[in-house]
């Protein structure tokens, strides 16, 4: 079964339309958290043709951080661990992912999906048996006990944020969105079932939201960029 072209299952809470409302709905990278798979790894080149030592540690870090590349099928348990992982630097909405409960490519496999842009954190349960991936940047494994230093904005089409990691906890405000295509949503969890979703919402023209300490991830898509106000 191809994958390209696949949309996110939706669902519908309320009147509000979860997932995939376009092609776009997907996860994220704020300028000030996270960049793509090839920004850090590229070594600098000295006079003579040697490698920087430090560009070269660099190199080498960024590909132990690759649990796995952005484009196949692989077995939980055999091909990846259990775990949350994350893509990041996906601009053109074309990264396409899904968790599956056998390999028989039918539709009652699927647990979940998402069409990405930005990033996309995605949690793989032991019980799960398959995980598909389709022109993603590489997925990196999370350290889901590590701290950061969270912003206080973040990129509207960015896709997902971790919460207290990413970005600060807080009131944002976003404005200036057009045909109802800003999506947002208040997650528990990583694994992007109906139970994970806290809230949500499609919005034209002003949102405003307030992201609790106690959510995990926040995820949005087709909206202009967020700026803490509280």
């Amino acid at each position: 079964m191809g994958m390209k072209g696949k949309v996110a299952l939706g669902a519908v809470v309320g009147i509000v339309v979860i997932g995939a409302v376009s092609a776009n709905s997907g996860d994220s990278d704020s300028d000030s958290t996270s960049s793509d798979k090839g920004s850090s790894a590229s070594a600098q080149a000295k006079p003579g043709g040697e490698k920087d030592s430090a560009g070269a540690s660099e190199e080498k870090a960024e590909e132990k951080k690759v649990a796995f590349e952005g484009d196949g099928e692989f077995q939980v348990g055999s091909d990846i661990k259990p775990g949350t992982y994350r893509t990041t630097g996906n601009d053109d909405g074309m990264c396409y992912w899904e968790r599956a409960k056998d390999a028989s490519g039918e539709m009652d496999s699927l647990l979940a999906n998402d069409n990405v842009t930005g990033t996309s954190y995605v949690t793989v349960k032991a019980t799960d048996k398959l995980f598909k991936s389709s022109d993603c940047n590489d997925w990196e494994a999370v350290d889901t006990k590590a701290k950061g230093t969270p912003a206080a904005k973040m990129s509207g089409d960015g896709g997902m944020y971790r919460v207290g990691v990413d970005i600060a906890p807080g009131t944002y405000r976003s404005t200036g969105n057009e045909d109802d295509m800003c999506y947002w949503e208040r997650a528990k969890d990583a694994e992007h079932g109906l139970d994970s979703i806290i809230a949500n919402n499609n919005v034209t023209g002003s949102a405003v939201v307030t992201i609790s300490a106690k959510d995990t991830y926040f995820k949005t898509s087709g909206c202009t960029d967020w700026k803490k106000t509280g």
